[in-house]
């Protein structure tokens, strides 16, 4: 009755090659499907025909082994039920002398599954772990590696994990160029259980630096406390180094690498604090070359270039170590001078030294040619409180300089501000255009890098002002229009027509394609935007798909919160959001990082000299890679040669405006566009 309750088979066999049964419990049935009777004495079959064939050997050769040694034995073995089906049993047993053996089999067929599945999911786990192109780890609290991958140690420049787990003994010192950036690993891993892109400069086993980003969590035991840390680091030098580079450009002039209008109005108003806290003064030089236009139309724009190069140099040996020497664009230069108060001898000194510095020739091409400049100065405290209007007091002394004759400078004085009645004039006819509609747009249009298809239109502006044959650009306009708060005016007229005509166009039946529309930083202050937005979509039945508004960084400094919020609202509705003229003026990775975009406009200013400059094409590379790995649109402008459409289609941009496809159109001559859908490849010199 017992051995019936047992979850097995007990046996007494002799040791012969067929296993004979001279006792079998019931437990034989379930274990082998066979009845008892059927084995015993070998009645039907013998306990030998039903071990695994593959397996007979090893079971008789364990057995034997055992017996002749007078040793119990236990092993595990496979044997064929009555039904065909295989399972895994196993048995423990001892001889009892005079050539028998008796033992206990059990089924294990479930536990083997169980253990050959971990096996299989360990062996899968150690060839992710080992075959993985990120570096894997696990560390301990205390700073030193328990396991890493190959892939971590080729990234720490080891040759194998072994000899990279046994030279970092001590991670935050022997690791991280900042040794406290372990400490506040630690410090977080405490507080929150994981980190997400952790990201620290390191040393490599040669003493390189490299740039790592780390992702990783905390993994407890039962009882809670903790066992290790483990992550994955990946290598982001090269990212670092693009962001390092689009950083650069987005406060750096790109033909003189001297800071640009935005890092000059920064350090302007660092200055004004550094002066408040020193009681000091400093001035504002407004630096621009005479006649420069002459030399760009006579010796081409290469001479151009070169000879503003050779400018910018100048101007750095002009002044002190502390000093800031900046480009604007074009021919214009600013300086800033710390230390320096109305009227002094050091202001008058370095002004002097520029003008001497600025006429003597500059040799380009083996010739020499030679150039004066004219030179504006404002003066902190007394001609302004604030980095604009000290610029711009510099730039009105510098116009009087001009004036006067040029090759000279002029301090600012209030009555040089003449320039205010003009820009009042233009205020009041602005004013009156505004109301009146007085206003036509015109049509850029975007096509497909690679089919060139018309995918879509940039709505421009264009003001036709009294007395004034040729219309006004926005340029000229655009900016007074800010200042006054008629860009809010301006800029619903402009919604209101682009969603008007494209009403017009779907009820001709055109197939239409996305019009852009400008959005000015000023035109997000005003209340009920989305709703102003939302409401010119809604009344002409648009679908916002074909709608995009182009924004640029600047936008950022106004409000960021709440432009962003914005900005998220109008692209909850489906509208697709553009970043216009990135690459130039406030353009940063905060801005990619936080606003939420569709597409990215490069500047086309990057575009002119990618046949030329080597390094121009590798920046511009560097921003599409970019661009692409954040899943964004790249729409190049200004592109006007077939040499730069060949370059673009290259390396993966998707779109392009400029004069080599077309200029801004007409209404009509851009409905004639619609209805043709592309252009001819020969247009663009690819047929």
């Amino acid at each position: 009755m017992l051995l019936s309750e047992l979850d097995g088979m007990v046996y007494l066999c002799r040791l012969d090659e067929r296993w004979t049964l001279e006792f079998v419990s019931q437990g034989c049935r379930e274990l082998t499907g066979y009845p008892p009777e059927d084995l015993l004495l070998n009645q039907r079959l013998a306990f030998a025909d039903i071990i695994h064939r593959d397996d007979r050997d090893r079971v008789w050769r364990t057995v034997n082994e055992a017996m002749m040694a007078n040793q119990s034995f236990a092993l595990e073995y496979r044997v064929v039920r009555a039904d065909g089906s295989e399972r895994w049993v196993w048995e423990r047993g001892r001889g009892l002398g005079k050539g028998l053996i008796h033992g206990f089999i059990q089924d294990i067929t479930e536990r083997h599954q169980r253990e050959l599945k971990l096996t299989e999911a360990e062996q899968r786990y150690r060839s992710i772990f080992e075959n993985a192109t990120e570096g894997i780890f696990q560390s301990t609290p205390d700073g030193h590696y328990l396991e890493v991958n190959q892939a971590l140690a080729r990234i720490y420049g080891y040759p194998n994990p072994g000899e990279m787990i046994a030279s970092l003994r001590d991670i935050g010192q022997q690791l991280y160029l900042d040794c406290q950036r372990r400490e506040e690993f630690v410090r977080l891993m405490r507080e929150q259980r994981e980190l997400i892109n952790f990201e620290s400069e390191v040393h490599r086993r040669d003493g390189t630096i490299i740039w790592i980003s780390e992702n990783a969590h905390e993994v407890r035991d039962g009882n809670g406390e903790l066992r290790y840390y483990e992550g994955t680091v990946e290598d982001i030098t090269e990212r670092k180094a693009y962001e390092k580079l689009i950083a650069h450009q987005a406060t750096h002039d790109n033909l003189t690498n001297l800071p640009n209008r935005t890092l000059m109005l920064d350090r302007i108003q660092e200055g004004i604090r550094l002066a408040d806290r020193d009681h000091s003064g400093l001035a504002v030089v407004f630096v621009d070359l005479d006649h420069f236009k002459h030399v760009n139309d006579s010796l081409g724009h290469n001479a151009g270039d070169e000879m503003i190069r050779l400018i910018a140099g100048r101007l750095r040996r002009c002044v002190r170590d502390h000093d800031t020497v900046a480009r604007l664009g074009g021919d214009e230069f600013v300086l800033l001078l710390a230390d320096t108060q109305r009227g002094s001898d050091q202001a008058s000194a370095a002004v002097q030294r520029v003008l001497q510095a600025i006429q003597e020739p500059c040799v380009i091409g083996g010739r020499e040619y030679l150039i004066s400049c004219s030179i504006g100065v404002s003066l902190y405290p007394g001609d302004g409180q604030e980095a604009d209007t000290l610029l711009k007091h510099a730039d009105l002394a510098m116009y009087e300089a001009k004036a006067s004759g040029r090759n000279g400078f002029r301090f600012f004085e209030p009555g040089l501000d003449h320039s205010l009645v003009s820009r009042m004039c233009m205020e009041q006819e602005l004013r009156q255009a505004a109301g009146e509609s007085r206003f036509q747009l015109l049509y850029q249009p975007s096509f497909c890098v690679e089919s060139l298809r018309l995918v879509g239109a940039e709505v421009l502006l264009r003001w036709h002002r009294e007395g004034v044959k040729r219309p006004v650009m926005p340029s000229s306009f655009i900016p007074l229009a800010e200042d006054t708060g008629l860009i809010n005016t301006i800029g619903s007229w402009v919604l209101n027509s682009a969603c008007s005509q494209l009403r017009a166009w779907l009820e001709r039946g055109f197939a239409v394609v996305p019009l852009a529309v400008n959005l000015s930083a000023r035109q997000f202050q005003q209340p009920g935007l989305t709703d102003m937005i939302g409401e010119a979509l809604r009344g002409n039945d648009l679908d916002p798909s074909l709608l995009v508004l182009e924004v640029t960084e600047s936008c950022l400094a106004i409000d960021e919160p709440a432009f962003l919020k914005t900005l998220r609202e109008l692209r909850g509705m489906g509208i697709a959001i553009a970043m216009d003229d990135f690459g130039t003026g406030y353009s940063n990775m905060h801005s990619l990082r936080t606003m939420p975009l569709d597409a990215l406009k490069i500047d086309r200013s990057f575009i002119t000299r990618v046949e030329l400059d080597e390094r121009d094409r590798a920046i511009y590379r560097a921003m599409v890679a970019m661009a692409q790995h954040l899943h964004l649109k790249v729409i190049a402008e200004g592109v006007e040669s077939p040499g730069q459409y060949e370059f673009l289609r290259t390396i993966g941009c998707h779109e392009v405006q400029g004069f080599c496809f077309s200029r801004p159109l007409s209404l009509g001559r851009y409905e004639d566009l619609l209805s043709r859908d592309r252009i001819s490849l020969k247009r663009v010199g690819c047929g």
